[in-house]
């Protein structure tokens, strides 16, 4: 995905502020073999293409000054109510360095498989996205897993997938993490029976004078 970028030649709070009031958002590029540089984004396309899940898991190509480099967006300050992006931050991308960065995972299939379909137990997502390093080269935009070989009584575990290639996961000491638990539907309760368990035991006779 492509982005311009133009070069911001004023820093601070007031030239920031004055900045936004003209329709613009401050960022800054860091990384790589260049030095920080400061930077500002149209704030209207900026704003749409945060809307995007590519924008925030995939190499960007920004363009500025009539060049094009590879960044990666690294962190995005909102205003705490206005749809505001106050500020934004792109890291540079080295080919031949590994990268961390975190990727959506998006699960499929899990509507075909025994444990919703023949058993309706409930499918929980434990994690929605993975923390992993690769080359720029090998990110992927997502991780696509297919849940349809769930059973009741199951769980999916990281190990339990096959990440792309030149990809590893960063589990930050958890060995094998739970992605995925299968979770059996509450079953309704059996109604109590006090009354038959009572009627079920004999009266007790009256003593024998």
């Amino acid at each position: 995905m492509k982005f311009v970028a133009f070069e911001r030649a004023k820093q601070g709070t007031g030239a920031s502020r004055r900045l936004r009031n003209t329709g613009r958002t401050p960022g800054i590029v860091y990384g790589g073999h260049g030095q920080p540089q400061l930077i500002e984004l149209d704030h209207n396309a900026l704003w749409h293409a945060l809307k995007k899940e590519v924008f925030h898991s995939s190499i960007l190509d920004m363009e500025l000054n009539g060049q094009s480099s590879q960044v990666l967006l690294r962190d995005v300050q909102y205003h705490p109510f206005k749809q505001l992006v106050l500020h934004i931050d792109f890291q540079r991308v080295d080919a031949n360095t590994k990268m961390h960065k975190k990727v959506p995972i998006h699960y499929s299939g899990e509507e075909n498989s025994p444990a919703v379909k023949t058993d309706a137990c409930l499918v929980n997502h434990v994690i929605t996205e993975l923390d992993i390093s690769c080359l720029p080269a090998d990110l992927p935009e997502f991780i696509a897993v297919y849940l349809s070989g769930l059973k009741k009584g199951s769980s999916l575990h990281l190990n339990d997938i096959t990440l792309p290639k030149g990809v590893t996961a960063v589990t930050h000491g958890k060995a094998n993490p739970v992605l995925v638990s299968v979770v059996t539907a509450a079953a309704e309760e059996a109604p109590a029976a006090p009354e038959a368990a009572a009627a079920a035991a004999p009266a007790a006779e009256p003593a024998k004078k």
